[in-house]
């Protein structure tokens, strides 16, 4: 049955998935990667995409949450999405941290008081609403790529603590503070969720539809460690700082060559889905959770190169950078096709 267009709409925003803010982590982080690497033009393009993804997609979970309310209740009672409402934390740090390269650090604060709010209780909310307080055993089951998103918001609040330290000198001391314990915190989430993952990929069965893009995520939480630790060790001097950077700095180093190893087998992943088992390479809003990890390594390769003095860690993130950007562009092509075909009413 013909459905009119605004129909189509509101059907569109209460199924909108809570990690869509995902596709503003994978344009800002992008957009950070091309500003230090000397392309202002294409990094300035990709900033006002960033911020037009993430005025509309507040304004379209303003209006889920005012017309479909229920929906938003059962994700987070759903543990294979819950934990995408991380993105908006991320995404709004990622864009935070871009906009306070670009002069606007006043706006970076604002979206770090916002997001260490919602960081704090999602993080104690989603644990329990997705997994702890639920009845059915094992949840081990529903465990997926998606429960890494809380490291990534995690060491986010630390990159744009680190960030702001040296423009705010009358909170340098909370803001590293809020930098160690965010990037402590999330390499111990890292630990327990990856632990999680790896039972549940060894114990029950995994079909290959079941490997999704959110799995990249895996990778993208180390490489966002491996930026939050190369920002902390650049921070002005503070006793929180200066008693951890040594630490951080090996740590960091340790974590990137992990996440490099990840690549290869992500990737091998990918051709064992969609070659082997031919599962269709078809648009899905979780491809920007695959974006992002490689805009993210890309990145962190850089920092981590010059926080480090290592020219080969460098060298690595700026060329990858452009996969990234390759990739980028062909999900984006491939999102705005899909957003058509949905509205218009021709899904074919």
């Amino acid at each position: 049955m013909a459905t009119t267009l605004p129909t189509r709409v509101d059907q569109s925003i209460a199924g909108l998935t809570p990690g869509y803010f995902a596709l503003v982590m994978a344009t800002g982080i992008l957009s950070i990667g091309t500003e230090l690497t000397g392309f202002h033009a294409l990094s300035v393009v990709l900033l006002w995409v960033c911020v037009g993804a993430f005025i509309t997609l507040i304004g379209l979970t303003t209006l889920r949450v005012m017309r479909h309310r229920q929906r938003i209740v059962s994700d987070f009672l759903d543990p294979g999405r819950a934990f995408g409402f991380f993105t908006y934390v991320a995404g709004t740090n990622v864009l935070g941290t871009r906009l306070a390269m670009a002069g606007y650090h006043h706006i970076t604060a604002v979206f770090l008081v916002l997001t260490l709010s919602a960081w704090l209780v999602f993080g104690y909310v989603i644990p329990w609403t997705a997994v702890l307080g639920r009845s059915e055993r094992p949840v081990v089951k529903h465990a997926n790529g998606t429960w890494f998103i809380w490291v990534v918001a995690s060491q986010s609040v630390a990159v744009v603590s680190a960030t702001l330290q040296p423009l705010y000198p009358q909170l340098d001391h909370l803001l590293a503070i809020v930098a160690v314990f965010s990037w402590s915190l999330g390499m111990f989430l890292y630990a327990a969720t990856g632990v999680i993952v790896a039972l549940r990929l060894m114990l029950l069965e995994l079909k290959p539809i079941e490997l999704n893009p959110p799995y990249w995520v895996s990778m993208g939480a180390l490489a966002i460690t491996v930026l939050a630790g190369a920002r902390i060790v650049e921070m002005d001097s503070a006793p929180m700082v200066d008693a951890t950077r040594g630490l951080i700095a090996g740590l960091s180093v340790v974590v990137w060559c992990f996440a490099t190893w990840l690549i290869p087998v992500l990737f091998a992943v990918g051709w064992w889905r969609h070659k082997v088992n031919r599962i269709p390479l078809t648009y899905e809003p979780t491809l920007w959770s695959m974006v992002f990890p490689l805009g993210m390594y890309a990145v962190a390769g850089i920092y981590l190169g010059r926080a480090d003095a290592l020219p080969i860690v460098e060298w690595v993130g700026g060329t990858e950078l452009w996969l990234a950007l390759g990739v980028w562009a062909v999900v984006f092509v491939a999102m705005v096709r899909h957003l058509y075909q949905t509205l218009m009413g021709n899904n074919a």
